[in-house]
């Protein structure tokens, strides 16, 4: 029941920031959400910056989690990309509430330390994951440089769908991030490493 009660609290408080469009958000409005008490909320919590902190952390979880099995099915380095790709604008995160959140902690970021470590970790986690298959397409300069292009483009193309005046769909997203990469990679010379014998990738940043 803890469990199920501690789940329910963040994901009630990823729709009230998301709806908030901040953090200006009380533990009462979070409770609400969630259909329990604030003096619950705050049993199981203890603040309302640690469960802001556990909402951040579920929402890479999460990305973390839909990543990994993506990257396991895919076979290829190309394919690794785009699985890469898909994942960064799956429907989960490229929910409205979600996304209005994640710009929330961006916000927040500026001011809080352990906020911006957490977005740290995410923007590493991007770039280590498409750099390690473009490593193995291209060399290592033209790898690096593409990687950054690509991660840009991804965040970039998230905050243009915050803009409701101008939205931009997930398979259009998609699109546009794959003709950037295609284009690069048309256009680089091809690495001289060889996937034969390459460890494959189970995890975020890590090899077997």
């Amino acid at each position: 029941m803890e469990r199920v009660r501690r789940k329910a609290l963040v994901d009630a408080a990823l729709r009230v920031i998301g709806d908030h469009g901040s953090l200006t958000v009380t533990m009462s409005d979070i409770a609400r959400q969630a259909g329990v008490s604030p003096a619950l909320a705050h049993h199981y919590f203890g603040s309302k910056e640690q469960l802001l902190i556990e909402t951040i952390r579920s929402l890479l979880r999460q990305l973390r989690n839909d990543t990994v099995a993506a990257l396991k099915a895919a076979r290829t380095p190309r394919a690794r990309l785009s699985a890469i790709i898909r994942v960064s604008f799956h429907a989960d995160q490229f929910a409205p509430e979600t996304i209005a959140a994640w710009l929330a902690f961006y916000a927040e970021a500026q001011r809080s330390d352990e906020t911006r470590r957490f977005l740290v970790i995410y923007a590493r986690r991007l770039r280590s994951n498409l750099l390690a298959d473009l490593k193995v397409l291209l060399p290592a300069d033209a790898a690096e440089r593409i990687a950054e292009g690509a991660a840009a483009m991804i965040d970039g193309l998230y905050i243009r769908q915050s803009l409701k005046s101008a939205p931009i769909g997930i398979e259009a997203s998609i699109a546009l991030t794959e003709d950037y990469l295609n284009a690069l990679l048309a256009t680089a010379s091809p690495s001289p490493r060889s996937e034969k014998g390459r460890p494959h990738r189970t995890t975020q940043g890590q090899m077997t």
